[in-house]
């Protein structure tokens, strides 16, 4: 293989490295407030898109199965929800004789309790190709299910999980009417449409890691903190793909796929206004959201940097169960 098909074929990881590299030499320029204004381009703008996009390339069969797989749901809910922080909790018991920093400790128990983002887990599921409409409801269902149970404002959270999920997705799928057979005639590229929108938001999130002076730690125990923090991902990654690949789970590989990311996935957008509220007057506030974000990017990384082979297992996958399903040829006497 050539140099330059190999970097044609591995275009979005040489992305990701690029525009790291990037948000490290100017940060300025992707913060929230600098040029590009992420907190509309990134939180509005590319959010719609993302979902615009989701309701283009899904069918609507696709999308009313996915809300009746309650399995699925509950799985990821659960996990998230209850297992997450219970799981963070009695590991932290462990770490709280160490001499890590309590107030990161803290930080990290925080972590476990947050809902999935929106965005990231539903693009790295496309990535892959896997049940897009599943990461889809439980990433805008957990943010509403906890939100509407904390401190955080629920109008607040309610209208912009409208605007830039619900509404878009709508008019995605009533363009998708009209356009149905150009769609399925040209096959527009939306997996690689959502990556570019995803390389975006790596590279204002790091921007924004970057730039934040809450993250001036010592270095062993920023080191620590990215350690366990990754640690952390791959071992609840490992563990919800152990569990959703079982024989009786009845989850196909693209299910697994959507459970991967829904269920390992924290979001910043509602996890730093619930500290704010939750620690008000704490002056160990910003210790405390360290965790939260450096667990941001480093969830976005690790997802896309493992898509690739997540692919390649999916893939695989469906083609064995494929030719399992085949009837077999009768036997010749």
């Amino acid at each position: 293989m050539g140099l330059l098909e190999r970097l044609r074929k591995e275009w979005f990881i040489l992305g990701i490295v690029l525009v790291i590299a990037a948000a490290r030499l100017e940060p300025a320029v992707g913060v929230k407030g600098g040029p590009l204004k992420p907190e509309i381009t990134i939180t509005y703008i590319a959010v719609s898109a993302i979902f615009f996009n989701s309701g283009l390339s899904l069918k609507t069969e696709e999308l009313t199965s996915a809300l009746m797989h309650v399995k699925l749901h509950l799985f990821v809910q659960i996990f998230t929800l209850v297992f997450f922080p219970t799981a963070i909790w009695l590991f932290l018991q462990l770490l709280s004789i160490t001499p890590i920093n309590e107030w990161l400790l803290k930080g990290l128990q925080t972590v476990g309790c947050m809902p999935p983002p929106v965005s990231s887990a539903v693009i790295l599921t496309k990535a892959v190709g896997g049940n897009e409409a599943a990461a889809i409801f439980n990433s805008a269902f957990g943010s509403f299910l906890l939100g509407s149970s904390s401190s955080v404002p629920f109008t607040s959270i309610f209208s912009q999980l409208f605007m830039t999920v619900v509404v878009p997705l709508i008019i995605g799928q009533i363009v998708r009417r009209y356009i149905k057979d150009w769609l399925e005639r040209k096959k527009p590229p939306f997996g690689t449409i959502s990556s570019c929108v995803l390389l975006m938001i790596i590279y204002t999130t790091f921007c924004d890691t970057f730039a934040n002076p809450n993250i001036d730690l010592d270095k062993f125990s920023l080191i620590i903190i990215v350690f366990i923090i990754f640690s952390v991902q791959m071992s609840f990654m490992f563990l919800t793909f152990l569990f959703s690949t079982r024989n009786n789970s009845s989850f196909t590989p693209a299910d697994t796929v959507a459970i991967i990311f829904c269920s390992t996935h924290k979001s910043l957008t509602l996890g730093i206004p619930m500290l704010k509220i939750v620690f008000a007057g704490y002056e160990h506030l910003s210790l405390i959201s360290v965790p939260l974000l450096i667990y941001h990017p480093a969830q976005i990384l690790l997802g896309s940097l493992l898509v690739p082979t997540i692919k390649s297992w999916m893939v695989s996958r469906q083609k064995a169960l494929k030719l399992t399903r085949q009837p077999k040829a009768p036997v010749k006497v």
